[in-house]
């Protein structure tokens, strides 16, 4: 990646020509208070914040967000202040970099407790502005570009352990694939480097003997189409390094993976996703089990396609992705995309969609009100807001898709509500009686039938609980109880 001011400029100038002398102010203040610092590579700091902000750029960042990107250092490394950055930029500007710059060693002195809190305080600044977790995304990405200049291959997996397990799932949360992917490849390299290298010469075989027919397959269907007055353009993808190695994690060869290659269909309209699938279908044999329809069902970052998978020539296992031009550009660019347009509307708009559309928010905000400490407020983002959802339906089909693999009936009751958890009399999960014990499955429908007697909560529920959120109101439920029975024994 080209790092110049120049390249930084040109690239903004590309979708946005107000701001650019106030971007080249940043630099400039920028340069001056990092001058005679140094990376590990050796190269003068300012080479960061600057490649910084290019990433930032390449997805359409606004002024004030490539300015904070320039600048997202000078406070925790230099004698700058916030009021410095505020009498130079403006308020918002001075507010993304106060989000993404660290606690200091003097306010909490154990090392990991001050990761802890600095990772609380980074989650919690979506409350404020979703663009300060996008500047740190950029921040970690750059970081990880360059982390081989870290001596310390302790540090280095350090590092790449912190970014799996949070930095990737925010951006997966957020809709940033491409920064996911890129995330995840480089954490894969330096914390499994001889698997890395496995299967990415693997991955490259493959793509040199399939290059060929994926030109045939594209041109193939683009035509099939065309022939049924389909207008299209056909684009195509091979999964990333560590997305292989995940695939097959106790699993065949590299040809078994279902998405290895797919086949992204850009087409005018919903309607024409739906036909296309038909036509796809009397060309290639589906294989049913690998169908997703997440135009109807849109995944939590609002990502929305038809997946199919197919068998095509030379029974090559491809992935067909039926999708709206729109639909392309929320999967490029998440939530991002609302940077497509006028600065200050964009940033709106994103924040609003924030709170109201995507449930990591909320997850977040729900996260900090249970956890008593940072470390639990981790374990928690972890352990449940980043981990592997199952999906669910209630009766009358809305999805539940936030419960953690292994959820039991007794946390979908309570994701609901408290009250129907606390006066559960029985379930039905896919029309059948189940005991409270029973583990979700990916696409089952739960009815819960409550009842003012129920016998309520027991201690048991707590062990068979998974969720914080279940297991609190059991918890408070059971303290009710105590002190009820105490009031009871009391009274005369």
């Amino acid at each position: 990646m080209e790092v110049s001011l120049d390249y930084l400029i040109t690239t903004v100038s590309k979708y946005n020509l107000k701001g650019l002398d106030k971007i080249r102010k940043a630099y400039d203040f920028a340069a001056l208070a990092h001058k005679n610092q140094y990376r590990e590579s050796g190269e003068p700091y300012i080479t960061h914040p600057l490649a910084v902000s290019i990433l930032l750029a390449r997805i359409n960042a606004d002024v004030d967000t490539i300015c904070a990107g320039l600048l997202h250092d000078v406070i925790e490394d230099t004698p700058t202040t916030k009021e410095d950055i505020e009498a130079n930029f403006g308020s918002t500007v001075a507010t993304l970099v106060m989000g993404v710059t660290n606690l200091t060693r003097a306010s909490i002195s154990n090392k990991a407790s001050l990761d802890n809190a600095n990772i609380r305080k980074l989650m919690l600044g979506v409350n404020k502005d979703v663009r300060i977790i996008i500047i740190k995304l950029a921040d970690r990405l750059h970081n990880m570009m360059t982390l081989q200049y870290k001596k310390d291959p302790e540090k280095q997996k350090k590092k790449s352990v912190e970014t799996l397990g949070i930095y990737v799932p925010i951006a997966e949360s957020l809709g940033l694939y491409d920064v996911k992917t890129e995330l995840e490849d480089k954490c894969f390299m330096f914390l499994m480097p001889e698997k890395y290298h496995k299967y990415s010469d693997e991955r490259k075989k493959y793509d040199e003997l399939t290059s060929g027919l994926a030109e045939e397959v594209a041109i193939k269907i683009n035509q099939v189409l065309l022939d049924n007055d389909i207008p299209n353009t056909v684009k195509y993808r091979l999964k990333n390094v560590y997305g292989i190695f995940k695939s097959l994690v106790n699993k065949g060869s590299i040809e078994d993976i279902h998405d290895l290659l797919a086949f992204k269909i850009i087409l005018d309209d919903i309607d024409a996703c739906y036909l296309s699938l038909r036509h796809v279908h009397e060309e290639y044999k589906p294989i049913p089990k690998y169908f997703k329809d997440y135009i109807a069902v849109p995944k939590p970052n609002h990502y929305q396609a038809i997946h199919t998978t197919v068998l095509g020539p030379e029974s090559h296992i491809l992935q067909m992705q039926m999708k709206t031009a729109q639909m392309e550009k929320v999967a490029k660019y998440g939530i991002t995309d609302f940077w497509h347009g006028d600065d200050s509307i964009g940033a709106k708009e994103m924040q609003n969609a924030l709170k109201q559309e995507y449930p990591i928010y909320h997850h977040i905000i729900e996260a900090n009100k249970m956890a008593g400490s940072n470390q639990e407020f981790v374990d928690l983002i972890k352990g449940e807001v980043f981990a592997e959802k199952v999906q669910v339906f209630t009766m009358d089909g809305a999805q539940v898709d936030d419960l953690v693999k292994g959820s039991t009936v007794i946390d979908f009751a309570y994701r609901i509500h408290s009250e129907i958890g606390d006066k559960m009399a029985a379930v039905l999960v896919n029309g059948v009686n189940v005991n409270f014990d029973y583990t979700l499955k990916d696409g089952d429908q739960v009815r819960i039938i409550t009842d003012e007697s129920a016998a309520g909560p027991t201690e048991e529920w707590l062990n068979i609980a998974k969720t914080a959120r279940a297991k609190k109101k059991i918890r408070e439920y059971l303290n009710r109880q105590k002190r009820n029975g105490q009031s009871l024994t009391r009274s005369p």
